[in-house]
């Protein structure tokens, strides 16, 4: 068998026990795109059964993979990350040698588990976008712009962000870019094509792209540039021994492209300002791309610089067995409080029940397996208030249009409320709105865990 087989398998076997140890966790970033896959497999519609924030295809991804949690979603996420590895294996290969393919799928395998958690398990659309971020540059740089401007239009339909993708195709062949934009065009064609003949093109829209413009143009945090320096100091730190290695290549090789591509990377991080974990993720494929040759061009220093992997490994390493031994992890706390919410509804529930959450808890309706009562998956869009920071902050980011859906509200009927929102801030429990009092009065307490308060429609028509 070839080493390079060998060293595939190995890679997919590491990556699938780091995965499995997960097996029984959900993580934030896997919540929202599979409780909206499951609400196509009750089939509605995305935008317009379906109040969806993110472009379509990031649920996609799970609806392919069975739309299910457990060990199913998993393996998916193993098998996606050995795609993106593979990917950097190829373009640098034919970049450079077998040898730079082989630390390019190394380095990119590593910081898929050794970072944090709830960054590299779930594949949220900022990791989503790293194959076909490689892939599209790997297509421009081979001097094919139709297609490379078409995987880029993919990356779009994933995250907003793969307009950065697209900036970088335009890097490597400037000379293909009417080629590219007629990919990206055709890519995103057929993707309003579809979406108008569904009826959710005015969804999309507003969703993705007002709800976003609002979302991105208020950063919650008190200084974003010292937020900017803290995290990215971290990000750098944990990957030190790709960033010196990119370093070394980057003294030896100066040629514009791959700054160019760099610069864009660090502007798509930093676009709106909030520098969560998972964003970096944009800035991984050109630092692994570039560390890959670095190593390669160290010599005999490569191991000492090899060494530097450690601080991750022994940072995050231990988070494998934390997940799999510690029952108190304050990671999962909210995991496990949702488990449990779940456990108690569940001998409640009945054929035909439906659910809203209240507050963002969208892994509810994946515990309960029940259908949302409307096309709300969470709160944010009926207060106002962004996820990121409702559990501390009540100050919307707009009042009028969630005034108006909270009023529309009140025409549905869901069998089972959960707020999980009103105990960790009370001025945005469901109950602290005037408009859905009387609509409130049809329901009553029927458990709550230390998170999550739970309400049933009383059938009798009053509350005991």
């Amino acid at each position: 068998m070839r080493k390079t087989t060998l060293f595939f398998l190995a890679l997919f076997a590491l990556l699938a026990a780091s995965r499995m140890c997960h097996v029984h966790i959900l993580w934030e970033g896997d919540t929202y795109p599979l409780a909206a896959a499951q609400q196509l497999e009750h089939g509605r519609m995305l935008y317009r059964d379906v109040w969806f924030d993110k472009p379509p295809l990031l649920p996609l991804f799970y609806v392919i993979w069975g739309a299910v949690a457990g060990w199913p979603l998993r393996l998916a996420d193993a098998l996606y990350a050995l795609l993106a590895c593979g990917i950097a294996y190829g373009f640098a290969r034919e970049l450079w040698s077998e040898r730079e393919g082989l630390w390019a799928a190394a380095l990119l395998g590593f910081f898929l588990i050794f970072d944090f958690p709830s960054a590299v398990i779930p594949v949220a659309s900022d990791l989503l976008m790293v194959a076909p971020h490689l892939a599209a540059v790997w297509l421009a740089w081979k001097r094919k712009p139709f297609w490379a401007g078409a995987v880029a239009g993919v990356a779009f339909w994933i995250s907003p962000k793969g307009l950065f993708v697209a900036a970088a195709c335009a890097l490597w062949n400037p000379g293909g870019v009417v080629w590219m934009a007629a990919g990206f065009g055709a890519v995103s064609a057929a993707m309003v094509a579809g979406l108008a003949g569904c009826g959710a093109l005015g969804g999309y829209w507003e969703e993705v792209w007002k709800w976003g413009r609002l979302y991105a143009a208020s950063p919650f945090v008190e200084s974003p540039a010292s937020n900017a320096l803290l995290r990215t100091a971290n990000w750098v730190g944990f990957h030190i021994a790709a960033v010196v290695a990119a370093a070394v290549f980057l003294w030896k090789d100066r040629r514009w492209v791959w700054i160019g591509w760099l610069a864009l990377s660090a502007v798509g991080v930093a676009a709106g300002l909030r520098f969560f974990p998972r964003y970096y993720f944009l800035l991984l494929p050109i630092v692994v791309l570039m560390a890959a040759r670095g190593f390669a061009l160290l010599g005999r220093r490569r191991e000492l610089v090899a060494l530097l992997l450690l601080i991750p490994a022994t940072r995050f390493g231990p988070t494998y067995l934390t997940a799999q031994r510690d029952s108190v992890w304050r990671d999962t706390a909210m995991d496990r409080d949702s488990r449990q919410a779940a456990a108690l509804l569940r001998p409640l529930q009945r054929p035909g029940d439906t659910l809203l959450v209240w507050g963002y808890r969208p892994e509810m309706y994946v515990y309960t397996g029940l259908p949302a009562a409307t096309r709300y998956l969470d709160s944010q869009v009926l207060s106002g208030v962004p996820a990121d920071r409702h559990l501390t902050s009540s100050e919307p980011v707009e009042t009028e249009d969630s005034t108006r859906r909270r009023v529309e509200l009140v025409r549905s009927r869901p069998s089972f409320i959960l707020d999980g929102l009103g105990i960790y801030n009370p001025r945005l429990a469901i109950t602290a709105y005037p408009e859905l009092r009387e609509w409130l009065g049809r329901y009553r307490e029927v458990g709550r865990t230390g998170g999550i308060v739970i309400y049933a429609l009383d059938s009798s028509g009053h509350v005991p």
